[in-house]
């Protein structure tokens, strides 16, 4: 496996990615701005193809395989937003797709998923390994893992939503992005800092799922029970392997953010910028909302990951 990771290969995975992936626009509010004490620019992954950054590292992934590894199909575990990538990146080279995902995923990404012609396999996320279950599919079938977030190409692809937000954005003193298995803030902050080594990057996880700020303390990777946190996508238990490096050299500080908060700022996303934000995806903007970023601070690109959200789960915020 290739384990580089730099600007160049986040370069190729712009371009290889660039018909199917949208190039994100990014967004200000004054009045966010006003609660924050900062400028802030959102990157608005929330309107990406099937609703999250997560198409950029699986199509990156996927369009790299070889017309023998796409006929042997691909295999993939996710709550819902790799999920959806993956279907999607793997009907558009004709491969088939069997997503591992729990019980309670969200049902409008298992719906969304399910639209891509992908089989879906379900598993209780509190009783079972998702990577067991998926690595079985693949030894039985043969199909090839396309990883949620701890693969070269995969970090190389999420890379490109930092490198469009550094390239579209001037001044930024700080790039703010979650964490979950690590691989968006991994890829982002390797183009951030490529194209600007005095930036600030800070990762931001919720309190109750926070493998990361522990692993960083501890200098090791920290696993932790599987997390009950509203953010469905940031419930992996532990960093990646290939992550958690990058994440010690390039972030600053990893922030903890309440579930109340987390809810808050759906509230304000949606009310106030009239865009919506899936919890997960709300995590970064959380810590600027509720004054967590260091107040010298004075322009922060924050990473908006997502927008798919069940109608029921956001009524009850």
């Amino acid at each position: 496996m290739q384990v580089t990771i730099g600007l160049d290969q986040i370069r190729e995975a712009a371009g290889r990615i660039r018909a199917i992936a949208h190039h994100t626009p990014v967004m200000t509010s004054r009045s966010f701005n006003d609660r924050a004490g900062m400028e802030c620019v959102f990157k608005c992954e929330n309107f990406q193809r099937g609703g999250a950054f997560k198409i950029r590292g699986a199509s990156n992934l996927i369009f790299s395989l070889s017309k023998e590894q796409r006929q042997r199909g691909v295999v993939t575990y996710s709550s819902g937003n790799h999920a959806q990538a993956v279907a999607i990146a793997a009907e558009a080279v004709g491969a088939r797709a069997t997503i591992v995902m729990p019980e309670d995923a969200p049902r409008s990404k298992v719906a969304a998923t399910r639209s891509h012609r992908a089989t879906i396999v379900t598993y209780d996320r509190f009783t079972a390994s998702r990577e067991e279950i998926g690595h079985k599919i693949a030894g039985e079938t043969g199909a090839v893992i396309a990883p949620p977030y701890d693969h070269p190409l995969t970090i190389a692809g999420q890379g490109t939503a930092g490198l469009e937000l550094i390239e579209d954005t001037e001044g930024l003193d700080a790039l703010v992005v979650c964490i979950g298995g690590g691989g968006l803030i991994s890829g982002c902050s390797i183009a951030a800092k490529s194209l600007n080594p005095d930036i600030r990057v800070f990762g931001v996880e919720p309190e109750i799922a926070n493998d990361t700020y522990l692993s960083v303390k501890a200098g090791r990777r920290i696993e932790i029970p599987t997390p009950d946190t509203v953010a469905d996508g940031l419930r992996s238990p532990c960093p990646g392997e290939l992550t958690f490096p990058i994440i010690q050299k390039n972030v600053e500080r990893v922030i903890l953010v309440s579930e109340s908060e987390i809810r808050e700022t759906v509230k304000f996303l949606l009310s106030r910028l009239k865009i919506l934000a899936e919890p997960s995806g709300a995590v970064a903007a959380a810590a600027a909302l509720f004054g967590k970023l260091p107040r010298e601070l004075r322009r922060a690109g924050i990473v908006v990951s997502g927008g798919n959200v069940d109608f029921e789960t956001l009524a009850t915020f």
